[in-house]
């Protein structure tokens, strides 16, 4: 007779955001493209409004994440999984608690005090989860989007488990440190991924639990880049791109990016920048400059389409 299998641990809350809450825009920077297995959404239906689905790989194991907005702004959250506990303690930080908008003066900028208007539930996100938050910024070093977002997708599907609890089908859990470790070079190869950049994956995956650590030293800042860009491959574009996400780190600006300084120019000044000229425009935010991003970025903001544009490189069959 086969033994029962143990019960999957459920974890729920109600979280009251002190202030407008908008759910899906706060976490958008967490998403990996529209195939990322480890988010789904769930359409709204005669049970209730809609809910985004996450998974995650907390230190206590895996953990699947059901945000569900009421009319009235707050967030009904269940998980499921080893790491349910774990995550739902850090729901509010997941979704902006103090994060502080309050002395930030948008005055001088006409552009940012009306989208930020039309936006005010806008908060940054922050999950704790350090590597996990690294091992697609490194995936995104250098190559487009397009191609970034399709390896990672690729591995994680193939490398990861599925999501505990009753989540979406394909919902998964990106690989442990260890996991990650183990993929055979021919399938970082077929997925895309140069060998540059798997090794930084591999070399991030080593010290994986000291990464996660830098969460305890507060919402980012040059300490804690300091710290990740330690990691061999890993510089100030991927230490940014990781305290954005995994610290809530509020000032970092993710400086060496193909598109951002001039998304910021077009925005801000009318015209194209270099990085130079971004961090100019952004001075007289400093201490709110990932803010300042996150306005633009959320608004809907677009530069003119013209100019030189990356290449996609495929070198998967070769």
């Amino acid at each position: 007779m086969l033994a029962a299998e143990p019960p999957v641990l459920t974890c729920t809350t109600v979280y009251s955001p002190a202030e407008t809450l908008d759910l899906a825009r706060t976490l958008g920077p967490l998403c990996r493209g529209a195939g990322d297995p480890t988010e789904a959404r769930e359409p709204a239906s005669v049970a209730g409004p809609p809910a985004l689905w996450r998974t995650f790989r907390t230190p206590q194991g895996a953990a699947t994440l059901r945000l569900r907005q009421a009319a009235d702004g707050s967030i009904e959250a269940r998980a499921w999984g080893d790491g349910a506990e774990w995550i739902i303690d850090g729901v509010p930080e997941l979704l902006g608690a103090g994060d502080d908008w309050s002395d930030l003066d948008l005055s001088p900028s006409p552009f940012l005090r009306d989208a930020h208007r039309r936006m005010r539930g806008v908060r940054l996100p922050r999950t704790r989860l350090v590597f996990e938050a690294m091992v697609p910024a490194i995936f995104e070093q250098k190559v487009t989007v397009i191609e970034a977002h399709r390896a990672y997708r690729q591995l994680v599907r193939k490398h990861g488990e599925p999501a505990p609890g009753p989540a979406p089908a394909g919902l998964t859990v990106a690989p442990s440190p260890e996991r990650w470790r183990l993929v055979p070079s021919w399938e970082w190869h077929r997925a895309g991924v140069d060998p540059r950049r798997s090794r930084t994956v591999l070399a991030a995956a080593s010290v994986a639990s000291g990464l996660d650590r830098t969460a305890a030293l507060g919402r980012g800042g040059e300490h804690v880049s300091e710290k990740l860009r330690s990691v061999p491959g890993v510089g100030a574009w991927t230490a940014a791109e990781t305290m954005q996400r995994a610290h809530g780190d509020p000032d970092t600006v993710s400086v060496g990016d193909f598109h951002l300084h001039d998304i910021v120019g077009w925005a801000l000044a009318g015209k194209p920048v270099d990085d130079d000229g971004m961090l100019e425009l952004l001075e007289p935010w400093r201490g709110h400059r990932q803010r300042i991003m996150r306005i633009i970025l959320a608004s809907g903001f677009r530069k003119p389409r013209f100019g030189p544009k990356m290449t996609i490189q495929d070198h998967r069959w070769h």
